[in-house]
């Protein structure tokens, strides 16, 4: 069985099937770049991103960076096999791509204004994490927030976050450092992503939710078959 998904076309309805099952599809192949290049190398993916941004509804500087972050991965961990469209799953359920509430992504993938989460003091079904970073990296001397398009929390971010686009800084507010600090993050916990098992380890490791994980199965299959989610 499958999902459908209804795209208008310019003179009549196209039906695309979405995939079900896990992990969701690659998408369309990321080229090999140089990722040691200097600079913001995910710029290197332009010619990549920008004809499927529009029917993706992600900005071309986001999805540059979900494919450099895959790319990286693909090197530094081949046997992991995360990919564009997990990330690009977990960005859309997280920020809307760095968009969230007006937040904006610029060409050197920095999120402005930053991204924050509520704080994580047990309400509302939250859980309770006490400010581990004394505001420093969230802003909240009391509790935790998420933080950035990719929303870590500072003691994960502390642990995994990376400089990704070549300024010197990993900041969980640039849309580059963050998708490739997830990447990294979830290759960890998850092993071989290309398995049912491995992706769904990691997907709970990030957040441990059924609906969480159906909603960015979906988005990233939808992505996967070249629309939205």
């Amino acid at each position: 069985m499958s999902a459908a998904l209804l795209v208008a076309g310019c003179s009549q309805a196209a039906r695309v099937d979405i995939p079900e099952g896990i992990p969701p599809g690659a998408g369309t192949p990321v080229p090999i770049i140089d990722v040691d290049a200097p600079g913001r190398t995910a710029d290197l993916l332009n010619g990549w991103a920008a004809p499927q941004s529009d029917a993706l509804g992600i900005s071309v500087t986001a999805l540059e960076s979900y494919g450099y972050a895959a790319q990286v991965m693909a090197r530094a961990q081949p046997g992991c096999g995360i990919t564009w469209t997990t990330l690009a799953g977990i960005g859309s359920i997280e920020s809307r791509h760095g968009t969230f509430q007006g937040s904006s992504v610029a060409p050197d993938g920095t999120v402005d204004p930053p991204i924050r989460g509520v704080q994580l003091d047990g309400t509302a079904g939250n859980t309770t994490i006490p400010d581990s970073d004394g505001g420093e990296l969230d802003g909240d001397p009391v509790f935790d927030r998420a933080m950035g398009p990719m929303q870590f929390i500072p003691e994960t971010w502390r642990k995994w976050g990376v400089d990704a686009n070549g300024d010197g800084v990993a900041s969980p507010d640039n849309m580059d450092d963050a998708a490739l600090s997830a990447g990294r993050y979830l290759c960890d916990r998850g092993g071989d992503l290309t398995t049912a098992e491995g992706w769904q380890r990691a997907l709970n490791a990030y957040n441990l939710s059924g609906k969480y994980l159906r909603d960015v199965r979906d988005r990233a299959a939808a992505y996967s078959v070249g629309v939205s989610g």
